[in-house]
């Protein structure tokens, strides 16, 4: 049984005056509107996971929050809930006693009672009782958000029943099981089957996963995983950076957690690579605006989500889609680090000309304005990437406690980061 919209509403109250950081890149107009936003959004993930278990909804109805019924948790929607704890507890949504007794119960019940193999869990499971649904994989990247989430909360909280339950689910992740016959990780396993055919072989969304078994104490991969991975140049308009995946959620998800501003590896500065990744999609999205006239840049952003067809894997460049003029909120909300005014841009206008994007949970998935279609669900890991970012640029602070980890610090050392000044 989930929380009632009533008591969720009442648990998050506004921003208290002294939560708020004393530097910002963003107007007082919009700060709030980021205030508003994360508000929100962590009303979410407090409100659509089960108060037994912890897990949160893959998605939900925003229109029908208070009578939505879905069943299907996703444990990356769970790790970004666990970091929203935190943001609801350091800014003053939400008591610590609650935000610290929901954390309680989700890590209790990822530890005795969710399915896992090799400390690796599945994609999604019912919300109430843990099972696996949809015959889904256990999941390496999604076992990977989860425990970026767990680890946040380790060095947040700094509760001793935390920390031994952190320590003990992210300790008996087996990462070399992962990547015992290669160096190249896989992106999962199904036990009908065994392992999937993929391998997570290019630069994406996966860095963070690397830099975790790199850092494991119990299961470490040896440093050549780092190396294994190809990282392919794109050129568009005289712009370089590494890209071999048009959505922009590639650029974004490992920089929700992991902090590279100021480091670089022997091969990228992967924070100025997402710098520009971002400024090359924005100029992509506004050169279609003769197809798509509402195209410009107060209003741009194409990447996974919510369509008028369901669900889409698109973006660009190149052009993968087909794309139809459907905006993302998130896409803009996940690189707020990047480049803040160009994206804090986008959400205003959304927020403004589109009103029916709003909703208790903050921006739906998706909108279409020329087909005058607006999506009705908040998507669970679409709403965490723009929570956590919007947190991020405004105050880093779920870079500083989750780097914070020695998992994270150790990872990144031997995948060989060092501290330079551009």
């Amino acid at each position: 049984m989930l929380a009632p919209l009533s008591r969720a509403l009442s648990v998050f109250g506004q921003s208290p005056s002294q939560a708020k950081p004393s530097t910002t890149p963003f107007s007082p107009e919009d700060e709030q509107l980021l205030d508003d936003l994360e508000r929100l959004t962590c009303c979410y993930f407090f409100e659509q996971a089960s108060p037994e278990t912890g897990l949160v909804k893959d998605r939900c109805n925003a229109r029908k929050a208070a009578s939505d019924n879905t069943i299907v948790a996703s444990i990356a929607a769970t790790g970004f809930g666990l970091t929203a704890l935190c943001i609801g507890d350091m800014r003053g949504y939400i008591s610590r006693s609650e935000a610290k007794a929901r954390v309680l119960t989700t890590l209790r019940f990822l530890h005795d009672k969710l399915p896992h193999h090799r400390g690796f869990f599945y994609h999604f499971a019912n919300i109430n009782t843990g099972e696996r649904v949809w015959d889904s994989e256990i999941s390496s990247i999604d076992t990977a958000i989860l425990l970026c989430g767990i680890l946040t909360c380790r060095t947040h909280f700094r509760d001793t029943d935390i920390t031994l339950l952190a320590h003990s689910i992210s300790n008996r992740v087996e990462w070399t099981w992962l990547s015992e016959d290669t160096s190249l990780l896989s992106h999962g396993w199904l036990p009908e089957v065994g392992f999937l055919p993929y391998r997570w072989d290019y630069y994406n969304e996966m860095m963070m996963m690397y830099l975790l078994g790199l850092g494991s104490p119990t299961y470490p991969l040896r440093p050549e995983a780092w190396d294994a991975w190809k990282r392919i140049p794109f050129d568009y308009e005289g712009m370089r950076y590494i890209g071999s995946f048009a959505p922009l959620f590639v650029h974004q998800y490992s920089q929700a957690w992991f902090d590279f501003r100021g480091k670089r590896d022997k091969y990228a500065d992967y924070f100025q690579n997402s710098v520009v990744a971002t400024r090359v999609h924005r100029r992509f999205c506004m050169e279609l605006h003769r197809q798509f006239p509402d195209f410009s840049a107060d209003l741009w952003g194409i990447t996974a989500s919510d369509s008028p067809h369901g669900y889409v894997v698109w973006g660009g460049p190149p052009s993968t889609g087909p794309i139809d003029g459907t905006i993302a909120p998130h896409a803009a909300g996940g690189s707020l680090p990047f480049l803040p005014q160009e994206t804090i841009q986008v959400l205003r206008t959304i927020r403004n000309r589109y009103p029916q994007t709003w909703s208790g949970y903050g921006f739906v998935d998706a909108l279409n304005p020329l087909k005058n279609w607006y999506d009705t669900d908040v998507v669970g890991i679409d709403a965490g990437i723009t929570m956590v970012m919007a947190e991020n640029a405004r105050s880093g602070y779920v870079w500083k406690v989750f780097m914070e980890n020695p998992e994270a610090q150790r990872g990144m050392e031997r995948a060989g980061f060092k501290t330079y000044k551009a």
